[in-house]
C-alpha cells in the first residue's frame, strides 16, 4: 500500500494554502505529520481523503487517484476528524452496523473486532446509547473504534489525542502499533510532538503550507546537526530559521 502525496497545491480558496507538498506513506509506516496551527495538516488531510480537490499536483493510493475510482479508493481509507462527525438519531450500535455496511465488510466477523474494540475503550455497555449525547472523549472513542473496526489499509488521523484522557490515549497508541504490525500505513497529524516521537517512524514537518523537511528521526537529527535534539526542538529550531529568514 503506497499513498503519494506529488506536488499538491490546494486549499479552501482559490489562494492555496498548501504550495507544492510531496510525500510518501508506505505499508508499515506511521508518519506523523507535523506542524502548529494553520501549517496545513488538516488541510492536507482533507485533500488526501477526498474533502478537497487539488489545484494542481496529484494524491494516489497504490496508483489510483480519487477521480478515476472513487469506490477503490476510498474503500482503502479509514479516518478520524479531529471533530467527532455522529448521527443525532442513531444509538451506538447503530454507527457500528453502519459502518460495516459502508466497509461491505462481513458482518459476524466484523462484531467480533467490534466487541473487542468497545471493551478496550470501555463502550462495551453503551450500546444503546446515543453517542452525539457523549462527552468529547467518549464520542472520539466512538469514531475509533468505528476506524479501526475497518481494518482499513490506510488509517488517516487528525489529531486524535485532543479529549483523550491518558488511558484512551494509551489504547489508541496501542492499537496503532497492532495496526501498523498487521500491515497498514497510518498517517497521523499531531502538535502533541512528544508521542509523535515515540510512536511515528517516518515525519512530514509542514510550516506555512510546505514541507520544511521529512524523514525519520535520525535524518532530522542529523539535518539539525544535533544529535541530542527532541522533536520539539527539532521543529522549533527549523521553522524560526525559515521565518527569520524571509
Amino acid at each position: 500500500m503506497t499513498l503519494k502525496v506529488s506536488n499538491l497545491v490546494g486549499g479552501y480558496s482559490q489562494i492555496p494554502v498548501l504550495k507544492n507538498v510531496s510525500f510518501e506513506v508506505h505499508t508499515g509506516q506511521v508518519v506523523g505529520l507535523i506542524g502548529l496551527n494553520g501549517a496545513g495538516k488538516s488541510t492536507t488531510i482533507n485533500h488526501v481523503i477526498g474533502l478537497l480537490t487539488p489545484q494542481s499536483g496529484k494524491i494516489t493510493i497504490d496508483g489510483i487517484t480519487l477521480q478515476e475510482n472513487p469506490e477503490s479508493y476510498k474503500s482503502k481509507i479509514a479516518y478520524i476528524p479531529e471533530i467527532p462527525v455522529l448521527y443525532q438519531e442513531l444509538t451506538l450500535k447503530e454507527h457500528i452496523d453502519l459502518t460495516i455496511m459502508a466497509y461491505n465488510l462481513e458482518r459476524e466477523k466484523a462484531w467480533v473486532r467490534a466487541q473487542r474494540l468497545l471493551k478496550t475503550f470501555r463502550l462495551a455497555n453503551k450500546l444503546e446509547w446515543f453517542p452525539a449525547n457523549f462527552s468529547k472523549g467518549m464520542k472520539q472513542k466512538v469514531m475509533i473504534v468505528c476506524a479501526f473496526l475497518t481494518e482499513a489499509k490506510l488509517y488517516v488521523i487528525d489529531e486524535p489525542f485532543l479529549g483523550l484522557d491518558p488511558l484512551a490515549t494509551r489504547d489508541l497508541l496501542n492499537l496503532i502499533e497492532s495496526e501498523r504490525q498487521r500491515g497498514a500505513a497510518v498517517l497521523m497529524s499531531t502538535h502533541v510532538l512528544s508521542t509523535a516521537q515515540e510512536y511515528c517512524n517516518y515525519f512530514v514537518l509542514l510550516h506555512q503550507g510546505k514541507v520544511r523537511i521529512q524523514g525519520t528521526f535520525a535524518e532530522l537529527r542529523e539535518a539539525y546537526q544535533n544529535q541530542q535534539a527532541d522533536l520539539t526542538e527539532i521543529y522549533l529550531g527549523l521553522t524560526q530559521e525559515v521565518t527569520e529568514h524571509e
